[in-house]
Parts: structure tokens; sequence; C-alpha cells
């Protein structure tokens, strides 16, 4: 890919496979959450780092919906790009995709959204270039990760009134 200073929502996009080898799955022959969450995690951090081009942190990974099994043996398709670009951070949204090599058939198995924050040099938050968007279909994306920030931002607030100290 030519790195250009265009940041639209196709310059972030990410395609992704893997696998299902048999360290990946469960007693029943399908894919531990944990490893997908793991996969979802790689492919929204390089989204997030094609549009700012900097050093990414997960901030959160949140709706996350595991609509299908994936069996061993498949072969899963990742794909990413960022929804919303703030002022330091970005939500990425990722859709997971289970494909029956035999056959051909894709089937959707995992959608989620994942948060991360731009660094600077030193570590700290840096902000984030805009997001072009384009097509009706980018402006209902970022309307959409717009008021899932509100939500995941009043979790937080909520969280941090609750914090508990720990005795060690």
């Amino acid at each position: 890919m030519k790195i250009t200073n265009e940041h639209t929502v196709a310059h972030s996009a990410v395609e992704m496979t893997q696998v299902v080898l048999p360290a990946f799955t469960n007693a029943v022959g399908t894919v531990f959450g944990g490893q997908v969450m793991g996969w979802i995690d790689i492919c929204a951090a390089v989204s997030a780092q094609r549009h700012c081009r900097s050093s990414v942190v997960t901030a959160s990974i949140d709706s996350v919906h595991f609509i299908l099994p994936i069996k061993q043996g498949y072969v899963v398709v990742l794909k990413s790009q960022v929804n919303a670009a703030f002022h330091s951070s970005m939500e990425v949204g990722i859709m997971v995709i289970a494909e029956n090599p035999l056959t051909g058939e894709r089937k959707q198995a995992v959608r989620a959204y994942c948060t991360f924050v731009a660094l600077d040099e030193s570590g700290k938050p840096k902000p984030v270039p805009p997001l072009v968007l384009l097509s009706e279909e980018d402006q209902r994306r970022s309307k959409a990760a717009g008021a899932r920030r509100e939500v995941r931002l009043q979790h937080r607030k909520e969280e941090i009134q609750h914090v508990v100290p720990v005795k060690t």
C-alpha cells in the first residue's frame, strides 16, 4: 500500500486471514473466543496505525458479538476499518468471517468495535487526523461510532467513581 496523506475509511481498511489450527480450538473443535479476540486486536491495530501513522494502544474492545462458531480447519477472514476519529482516539470496526475452505461458503461469525489511542514518541496520547467520510455508509458508521463513544465514556465515568483501593 502506498503511504499517502489521505485519511479516508478506505485508506485504513485491513483484511487479514488465519487458518484455525488444532492448537486454536477447544474440546468441541471450534476456535477459542480469546484467540479470535487476539486476531481482532491485531487487525484493528493495523487499521488504527494506518489512519494516524503512529504507535497505538488498545483502549477498549467492546460490543463483541460471537454470532457463529468457527470450526477447526476453517479460514478466518478479518476485515477492519476506522469508523470515526476523535481527539486522540479512533473507533475501529471489525467483521470476522468464517470460510469453509472446501466449499468456499462464507458467513459472518463475529463483529466487534475497538477503540485505540494514538501515542507520540514519549508514549503520551496525541491528536489523530480527521477521518474523511466519502460515502453515506462512512457517515452512518461515523455517527454510530459517536453514539457508542458517548456510552463508553459514560461507563468509564461510572467505573472510575466505583474504583476500590486494592490492599497489598
